[in-house]
């Protein structure tokens, strides 16, 4: 033991001694951190309404100040970060049913969320340790779409050195805290501050500092969740009429109706079909449907009227008693450096309805394909209207293609659809752009929301008619579904001597505003009007498939005040009848019991001879004229093999009954449509045929 005693006198010998002060310096740090760790009550919080979800963060955050270990440290900031990783990877997380949270290092009580509560004592303020980086958080960039969807709040960024909200949160920690309210829409200025400029009555081309302006409002006064608003419900019209009957010969022998070279109703059955459901029969116009396509048919000679008529007749491919009658116009195609210089007004609709991909911003593309195509003597100009309208590029050559493209790019949707006053505006534009020898068009583009100022199609085609007579054409251009006011544009087209279209595709603006430009923007006849005399002596029964909303009284025709249709240089107009010959099987009707006897063909009864099946005549404008002109050409009653053309046109006529019921089908189905077009494609170049058989083939699975 002597050793053991040595050991621990030398020991005590070199201790130092013990010195108070450092001594009762330790025992303070230690009550305090005692007190700590037994979670002393702290002093009152300034907020009750934060997030449940900012305790946890809150814990973390106290749980790291409190950490002295740089080893520990890093291990739990670590824990920290990937667990806040987590929550941002997977905002199903935030979605989830709000559960209690585990136990934290340091956490208040829990507070109700929807219960007033005592304010909560402010954590006092701990430096971190100079190696630790700022700790802040982000919120979630989805928590718009998290939160409307019934999620948790996310916490705003939280500074490492305070415990208050980093000063960019503030006022979003706030929102998010508040209660969630559906928002009350914004007033048409506020939703688009630039577009006041380009759509609210301005003149002339914005300034480049309102193009470069964000379209986005501050975040203190933009709706909470906007970009989840419920798209609006389907408010779709469409023009059309019942399908035409079965008339007998005997009782009414004449058939008179106006030309139609629009294509929108194709359009709509195609952006149906390829959406996943068959199109609204209303939809359905079988003479567009036809119309659609190129045929071959013999063009007018030099010296000769500006159009040539074709007609055959061939067998139907539905009902063996009966025959198809086929009448084919063709326009003539002047030299592109023959064609007058043109005057073109873009009316372009930036409502709030035309903020979807499928309309303004198609819109916009469409139109850059278009400026292409135009001659330098051509000038274009651009009307807006949203609320009200404006002018946003005077009249400008073609050849300035950056002052046009520019004016395009800046245009935003916003605001409500003043489109009387659009167009009003768009025809004073035309007016002062007049000169002699110059064509005028207005180019409306729109989904046919018409909400402000005149929106009935009655109103509108009165006021378009009043001034088409100036020689301004106006043409309609339709985007997007949902809301497509189809009977709209099919007034205002027919209405303002021009076209009516829809464009569901880049593919269908090349079509129209390119491939075919030249027939949709310069006339070669006005007016033109088709009527046919059946001879009851051929024929005992026929209808007309299609052109239902074109139909015209029999004393219409020799009527150079009633409007009809136009043809564009180069176009086709394409007319089926399904004729029942005398004495067919398929005649519908049975003879009348006091109806007088038929007699035989004699010069007498004014009956000619049953070589002739009809007598066809025509009646047209030259644009700029008042008196019309006559055609007239009788109809063989020879039946022949049809062409590939015939076939393809009847097989869509077919296609378009189906889709309406195909009341006249018997049990000609889909399966026969699509072998009749399949077999009778022809020379397809741009693929309109091979589509539509695709098409076909869509309906059928959707019909079953």
């Amino acid at each position: 033991m002597d050793e053991i005693d040595k050991l621990r006198a030398g020991l005590k010998a070199a201790s130092l001694p013990a010195d108070p002060a450092a001594k009762a310096a330790a025992l303070a740090r230690a009550m305090e951190s005692f007190d700590r760790a037994q979670e002393t009550p702290l002093p009152e919080r300034p907020m009750s309404d934060r997030p449940d979800q900012v305790r946890f963060l809150n814990g973390v955050r106290i749980m790291l100040s409190k950490l002295t270990s740089r080893p520990a440290l890093a291990a739990t900031a670590s824990v920290a970060a990937i667990v806040v990783g987590a929550l941002v990877a997977q905002p199903a997380l935030w979605r989830a049913p709000k559960v209690a949270p585990a136990p934290q290092p340091v956490s208040a009580p829990p507070v109700a969320p929807t219960a007033p509560t005592k304010p909560e004592a402010p954590l006092a303020k701990v430096a971190a340790p100079a190696e630790m980086p700022p700790a802040d958080v982000p919120a979630p960039a989805s928590l718009g779409a998290t939160m409307a969807e019934g999620g948790a709040a996310a916490p705003p960024p939280v500074s490492a050195v305070t415990d208050e909200p980093a000063p960019a949160a503030q006022a979003e920690a706030k929102a998010m805290a508040a209660p969630v309210i559906a928002p009350e829409p914004a007033p048409p200025a506020a939703s688009a501050p630039e577009n006041d400029a380009l759509a609210a009555g301005s003149v002339g081309v914005a300034s480049a500092a309102d193009a470069s302006r964000s379209r986005a409002l501050p975040d203190s006064e933009a709706p909470p969740f906007a970009d989840m608003a419920a798209p609006a419900p389907d408010s779709e019209s469409f023009a059309n009429a019942d399908a035409n009957p079965v008339k007998i010969v005997a009782e009414a022998p004449v058939s008179t109706f106006s030309i139609d070279v629009d294509t929108a109703a194709y359009s709509v059955v195609r952006s149906s079909l390829n959406a996943g459901s068959l199109p609204p029969p209303d939809a359905v116009r079988v003479e567009e449907m036809v119309n659609y396509f190129p045929y071959d048919y013999a063009a007018p000679k030099v010296g000769e009227a500006p159009f040539r008529a074709s007609v055959s007749l061939f067998p139907t491919p539905w009902n063996k008693g009966t025959e198809i009658l086929r009448v084919g116009l063709q326009g003539a195609l002047p030299a592109t450096d023959d064609r007058p210089p043109l005057n073109l007004v873009f009316l372009i609709d930036t409502s709030g309805s035309m903020d979807e991909p499928n309309k303004l911003p198609l819109l916009k593309q469409s139109l850059r394909l278009m400026l292409d195509r135009l001659s330098p003597r051509d000038q274009v100009a651009i009307v807006t209207y949203a609320g009200s309208a404006g002018e946003v590029l005077a009249p400008t050559p073609a050849t300035d293609r950056g002052a046009i493209l520019a004016a395009l790019d800046r245009l935003g949707a916003g605001g409500s659809t003043a489109g009387a006053e659009g167009l009003d505006l768009a025809y004073q534009i035309a007016d002062r752009m007049q000169a002699k020898g110059r064509i005028g068009r207005i180019l409306l583009a729109t989904d046919g929301d018409f909400n402000v100022g005149i929106s009935d199609p009655e109103a509108l085609k009165a006021l378009v008619a009043a001034k088409r007579d100036s020689g301004t054409y106006l043409s309609v251009l339709g985007f997007g579904r949902g809301n497509l006011d189809d009977a709209t544009m099919q007034a205002l087209a027919q209405n303002g001597n021009g076209q009516a279209a829809y464009i569901d595709t880049l593919a269908e603006a090349q079509k129209v505003l390119v491939d075919q430009l030249t027939g949709a923007l310069f006339p070669i006849a006005n007016d033109v009007k088709i009527q046919i005399e059946f001879n009851p002596a051929t024929v005992a029964e026929y209808r007309l498939i299609g052109y239902e909303t074109r139909a015209l009284k029999r004393e219409d025709f020799n009527n150079d005040r009633v409007d009809a249709g136009e043809i564009g240089a180069g176009l086709q107009v394409t007319a089926l009848y399904e004729v029942t010959p005398v004495g067919s099987p398929a005649q519908l009707s049975d003879p009348l019991r006091y109806g007088a006897t038929r007699a035989a063909p004699s010069a007498a009864s004014g009956m000619v001879a049953s070589s002739e099946l009809g007598f066809l005549k025509l009646r047209y404008k030259a644009p700029g004229a008042t008196l019309s002109k006559l055609i007239e050409t009788p109809i063989p009653a020879t039946v022949s093999a049809p062409d590939a053309d015939a076939r393809f046109a009847t097989a869509i006529a077919g296609f378009g009954q189906l889709l309406t019921g195909g009341a006249y089908l018997k049990d000609w189905g889909w399966a026969d449509a699509i072998a009749l077009a399949n077999g009778a494609r022809g020379s397809d170049p741009f693929g309109y045929r091979t589509e539509a058989v695709q098409l076909m083939r869509l309906g059928q699975s959707l019909s079953r």
